[in-house]
């Protein structure tokens, strides 16, 4: 019934305009037009059978498209509240962009937070604070066996590639990281000439595509690694196992971005989308895998080499443990990716859905590392959803030696939390490779707002951990970080989780560990 009574509306309508033509004036025909237009695209909309929504209230149903498109930036611009917004707030992408101006935001007339809400969590001050440290902390990244050890940054630029960033995006992302002294990784994509102009330190971050160091077949090229990881922007190499935003498969790059320029760089066709492996060719087991990093460190000239990954299984990780204490080989780092980490194109069903967040993620990690004595050759590095001073102390706190942020970084750059990033239609010209959108983004200005931004936050860190009594990230307890489980309960997180005691693992495994330390085997994941 709707759906005839809209359209005798414009009937009607179209009869009036038809008699006001006809009797007051001739200007009348173009509203005649504009109904009678009106009338066809109505008897079309009830005729047609694919779009029921159309059938159902013509002419109306046009609608919902338009106000679909505008929804996200009418709830992100308009009806967000400060912490109601997803991946990021509104009031942390508020921070971020007043750092990057170089100011320090203020929080007037007290917190928004609900600090008695179920998951609220909060560090614990001390009632001796200390001077902020003078010298801003770094973290020495090297195991027995690395032999040009690099001191890193508590924060740092996490893997982004050029490709799913345009070229002015890198080239300022590795400027800031110049100007700052802090890391930037490159992400999977290969070594293009954005990375290396900047004169910032590099992360050269290897998948399983072998961007940059593959053979005709797809496979890894030694002697070319060799000769890119010699370079001396390269810092440390870093072998990718998997990835937060989409564990188990490889990264997607939509062939809409592989332009001539990201072609030669990856060493694929133009034009086509890339899809990286889900497995690596070189190695199968855990006992491959650590002989492959002990190659990798050899081939890059004793750089520190390390891995990157989304903590899956528990007893997969431990395998890998194993095989390190078989072979006497070590990765001089482990980044732990968060399953709440960013990609510019993830598959749906993947993101958020499978994989460990970070939290449990590096606590595994750190206690299997621990348990297993090996922590004190392997640094740990976090990423996902970092942007502030309390997040980098909440990382350290939870087993971390230092973070990597990626969006946090794109914030400053300008990007608007747009999530149009596998559309090539950025309109900040971070994601894309349109060359007209890649023109808006000033790289002598934002690579200036990065530094900004990440100074900024160390240092707010730095000033939490004084405040906590605390003069190195290393004194750092995870008593020292509080989650209100319901109303009336506060627990530590020395509670909440199990941690372990150096080598215990190799002595006798606690219970709730015992069947993963049994079942993990070097020989097979």
């Amino acid at each position: 019934m709707r759906r005839i009574l809209s359209l005798l509306l414009v009937v009607l309508a179209l009869a009036g305009a038809l008699v006001l033509a006809c009797a007051v004036s001739a200007w009348w025909w173009c509203a005649t037009g504009v109904l009678l237009a009106l009338t066809a695209v109505g008897a079309r909309d009830l005729a047609q059978t694919r779009r029921s929504e159309l059938r159902d209230l013509p002419l109306l149903g046009h609608l919902r498209l338009p106000l679909e498109a505008l929804r996200p930036h009418l709830q992100r611009h308009v009806l967000e509240r400060d912490h109601d917004g997803r991946p990021y707030d509104r009031a942390v992408r508020g921070l971020v962009s007043a750092r990057a101006d170089g100011a320090e935001p203020v929080e007037p007339f007290g917190t928004g937070r609900d600090v008695y809400g179920a998951g609220h969590e909060f560090l614990v001050p001390s009632m001796s604070p200390v001077e902020v440290a003078r010298e801003t902390p770094v973290i020495r990244v090297g195991g027995p066996d690395c032999t040009q050890p690099y001191d890193m940054a508590l924060l740092n630029v996490s893997a982004m590639s050029f490709g799913a960033l345009s070229a002015n995006a890198v080239l300022a992302l590795n400027r800031a990281a110049a100007l700052g002294g802090f890391a930037h990784d490159t992400g999977e994509g290969g070594l293009s000439d954005h990375h290396l102009r900047g004169g910032g330190d590099l992360v050269w971050e290897i998948g399983t595509g072998y961007f940059g160091c593959r053979t005709a077949e797809g496979g890894f090229d030694e002697r070319e690694f060799a000769d890119k990881a010699a370079l001396p922007e390269v810092r440390c190499v870093s072998l990718k196992l998997s990835q937060g935003a989409h564990p188990g498969v490889g990264g997607v790059l939509p062939g809409v971005k592989v332009s001539a320029e990201i072609a030669r760089t990856r060493g694929v066709a133009q034009g086509r989308t890339v899809f990286s492996p889900p497995h690596h060719q070189v190695f199968s087991t855990p006992r491959e895998l650590v002989a492959f990093l002990a190659g990798m460190r050899r081939a890059a000239g004793g750089k520190p080499t390390g891995l990157k990954l989304c903590v899956g299984s528990r007893r997969q990780f431990l395998a890998l443990c194993k095989a390190m204490l078989a072979e006497g080989i070590t990765p001089d780092f482990i980044v732990v990716d968060g399953a709440e980490g960013g990609s510019g194109a993830a598959p749906a069903e993947f993101s958020g859905r499978l994989g460990t967040p970070l939290t449990e993620g590096l606590i595994t990690v750190h206690n299997a590392l621990v348990g297993t004595g090996l922590r004190e050759r392997v640094r740990v590095g976090a990423s996902g959803r970092i942007a502030t001073g309390t997040d980098l102390v909440r990382r350290l706190l939870q087993g971390a030696d230092y973070t990597n942020a990626a969006r946090a970084m794109l914030f400053a750059l300008g990007c608007r939390q747009a999530q149009r990033c596998h559309t090539n239609t950025c309109p900040s010209g971070v994601a894309t490779q349109d060359p007209r959108r890649v023109r808006v983004l000033d790289v002598a200005d934002k690579s200036v707002r990065v530094h900004r931004y990440q100074r900024a936050t160390v240092r707010s860190a730095t000033r939490i951990m004084a405040a906590m009594g605390v003069r190195h990230p290393g004194e750092l307890t995870p008593g020292q970080l509080l989650r209100r489980t319901d109303p009336t309960t506060v627990r530590s997180y020395a509670e909440l989780y199990t941690w372990l005691e150096p080598g215990v693992l190799l002595a006798e495994a606690p219970a709730d560990w015992e069947r993963d330390w049994a079942a993990a085997d070097p020989d097979s994941f």
